[in-house]
C-alpha cells in the first residue's frame, strides 16, 4: 500500500462567498436535527437507557441541540466485555487493513466538514473559523496516525549481534479508555480514538456531556469507515460514576484523557491504584491544561506581538490549554502594550457563534459562565481592569474579552487556569526576570516570546519550560506532525500528540 506523504488538511477560506454559503446551508441542517436522540453503542448495537443528557447551544441556551443517551455502570460493563471480545481478532488484523480504515474515516470526515464544524459551532459555540480548524486537525489525526500504524508494523531497527537473530515488534495493549474535554470535541477525541484503536486497541470512548452530539457523529464516522463491531464502543456518562468505573475496572489496559487538572490528578490516581484480579500496571495519557504566559521583551515588534496575543487569548473565548492567560513584557514597551492589547480586545466582536462575523461566541455553559465571571471579579481587587468585564447571560452564556494590567505574580489571577476570555498582564524589570515570572506557576504546557534579539530568543528555548515554544507568533494552533503538542508539570505526563516517534 503506497501513501502519499503526510500534509495537514487545508483550512476554509471563508474569504470566498461559496465557502459562506456551504457553511450557512450545514448549520441550517444541523438546526434542522435539533432534538434528535443519540443512543449508545455497545458492540456495534444502539443502546438506550432511562436517562439522556441534554446538549443545549450555549449561543441561546434555552435550545436543545440534543438528547444523548446517558450510561451507568451496568452499560460500562457491558462495553468492557464487548471490548474484550472484539480485541483478540482485531488486534490481529493486519495493520495495513486497519491503516485502510483510517484513511477512509478521514475521507468520510473530509466530505463532512461542514457538516461536523457546523454542530460544534451549534453545540459547543465554537466560532467559524475555530470550529473549521477543529475538523480540520481531527482529519489531521486519522491521516498521520493511519501512516503511523504502517511504519510502527512489523520488526523495529536493533543493533545486530553476531551468531543471534532478534526481533523488537509492538503489540497491542488491549482494552482501554479515551475520554476527551468538551473544548476540542472532533479534534481531541478523534485523535484519542484513532491513535488507540489504529493500533490494533479496543476502547470505550467516554465523550464530554457538554458535547455528545458532535462525539456521536465521530463514532458514525467510524463505523462507516468499516471499524468492526465493539472495537469502539460509544459510553456517555457522568464522570464521577462512568469514568470512574471505567478507569478503575481490572479489565482496561490504558486511558487517555484530557481535560482539567484536578480530575486529570484524580484519573492518574485511580489509573495506579491495582485493583482486585488485575494482571498490569495501567499506562495513563494525561494532558491538563496550562496557565500560559507570552513574553514580550523590548525590541519585540508590537503589533506582531498584540496581534498574537489577542488571538492566543481570545481564540475561542480562551477556552484552550493553549491559550494565553498572562502577558509579562518588560518595563520599556509595558504601558504602551497594555494600550495596544485592551485596545484590540474591544474591537473584537462579541455574538452567537452562528453569525459569520462573531469574533468571541459564548463560554460553554452556565458552569463555565459563573467560574469565569466570579474571576473577574477577583481581577477587580487583585488587578486594574483595563478592557471589557461586562458579562450577559440572558440568551446565552457571554463574556466580553478582559483585560487585567499590573497583576502580581504571585495572585490567583496569574496563577490558576481561568479558561475564559480573561488575560493578566504584568511587567518585569529585565528579561531574566520575565523568564522566571513566566516559568513561575505549576503548569507548563505553551509559552511563547516577542523579541528581535537572537540571544534572548536562544535563551527562551532553553529555559523557557514548555513542551510547545512558540517564537514570535500566536501560541495556539498546533499543527498534528508539525508541532507535536504537550507539556510539563501539571500540564500533563508529557505524552506528545501527534508526535512522529
Amino acid at each position: 500500500m503506497t501513501v502519499p506523504e503526510f500534509s495537514n488538511e487545508p483550512l476554509t477560506d471563508f474569504s470566498q462567498t461559496q465557502q459562506r454559503e456551504a457553511f450557512q446551508a450545514a448549520l441550517a441542517r444541523r438546526e434542522g436535527t435539533f432534538g434528535s436522540e443519540y443512543p449508545l453503542v455497545i458492540d456495534g448495537e444502539r443502546v438506550t437507557t432511562r436517562a439522556w443528557i441534554e446538549s443545549l447551544n450555549p449561543s441561546q441556551h434555552g435550545r436543545i441541540v440534543g438528547r444523548v443517551a446517558k450510561a451507568g455502570p451496568a452499560e460500562a460493563e457491558r462495553a468492557i466485555e464487548a471490548a474484550d471480545r472484539a480485541f483478540p481478532p482485531w488486534s490481529h488484523t493486519a495493520a495495513i487493513e486497519r491503516a485502510r480504515i483510517g484513511l477512509r474515516a478521514a475521507a468520510i470526515m473530509r466530505r463532512r466538514k461542514h457538516d461536523l464544524s457546523a454542530t460544534m459551532v451549534l453545540e459547543v459555540g465554537k466560532p467559524w473559523p475555530e470550529a473549521d480548524a477543529d475538523t480540520a486537525e481531527a482529519i489531521d489525526f486519522l491521516e498521520f496516525y493511519s501512516r503511523k500504524v504502517l511504519e510502527l508494523d512489523g520488526p523495529q531497527p536493533l543493533v545486530p549481534a553476531r551468531g543471534v537473530m532478534n526481533e523488537l515488534v509492538y503489540l497491542p495493549l488491549g482494552t482501554g479508555v479515551a475520554i476527551p474535554p468538551w473544548n476540542f470535541p472532533c479534534a481531541i477525541a478523534t485523535g484519542l480514538v484513532s491513535s488507540a484503536v489504529l493500533t490494533g486497541n479496543t476502547l470505550i470512548f467516554k465523550p464530554s456531556s457538554l458535547t455528545p452530539v458532535i462525539a456521536a457523529m465521530v463514532v458514525e464516522v467510524f463505523e462507516e469507515a468499516g471499524l468492526p463491531d465493539g472495537v469502539l464502543n460509544f459510553l456517555p456518562g457522568p464522570g464521577d460514576s462512568v469514568g470512574d468505573y471505567l478507569v478503575a475496572h481490572p479489565r482496561t489496559r490504558f486511558v487517555s484523557f484530557t481535560g482539567s487538572r484536578d480530575v486529570g490528578v484524580h484519573i492518574n490516581e485511580l489509573a495506579a491504584r491495582v485493583q482486585p484480579g488485575q494482571r498490569w500496571l495501567k499506562r495513563a495519557i494525561i494532558e491538563m491544561g496550562g496557565k500560559n504566559a507570552i513574553v514580550v521583551d523590548d525590541s519585540a515588534d508590537l503589533d506582531q506581538a498584540v496581534s498574537g496575543i489577542t488571538q492566543s487569548a481570545f481564540g475561542f473565548q480562551g477556552q484552550k490549554c493553549s491559550a494565553c492567560s498572562r502577558v509579562i513584557a518588560q518595563s520599556a514597551v509595558y504601558e504602551d502594550l497594555v494600550e495596544r492589547v485592551a485596545r484590540r480586545a474591544e474591537m473584537l466582536r462579541v455574538g452567537p457563534a452562528q453569525l459569520f462575523e462573531t469574533d468571541v461566541g459564548p463560554v460553554a455553559d452556565r458552569s463555565q459562565f459563573h467560574k469565569v465571571s466570579e474571576y473577574i471579579e477577583l481581577g477587580r481587587s487583585e488587578g486594574r481592569l483595563v478592557a471589557g468585564g461586562e458579562t450577559d447571560d440572558a440568551t446565552g452564556w457571554y463574556v466580553h474579552p478582559t483585560v487585567f494590567a499590573d497583576v502580581p505574580p504571585d495572585s490567583r489571577m496569574m496563577q490558576e487556569e481561568i479558561f475564559g476570555p480573561v488575560v493578566s498582564m504584568a511587567s518585569a524589570r529585565s528579561f531574566d526576570e520575565a523568564l522566571a515570572l513566566a516559568n513561575g506557576t505549576v503548569y507548563g504546557l505553551t509559552g511563547g516570546v516577542y523579541s528581535r534579539d537572537p540571544a534572548r530568543l536562544a535563551q527562551s528555548r532553553r529555559d523557557f519550560h514548555v513542551g510547545n515554544l512558540y517564537v514570535n507568533r500566536k501560541i495556539t494552533g498546533a499543527l498534528v506532525g508539525v508541532e507535536p503538542f504537550g507539556g510539563f508539570n501539571m500540564s500533563g505526563t508529557n505524552a506528545k500528540a501527534g508526535a512522529t516517534t
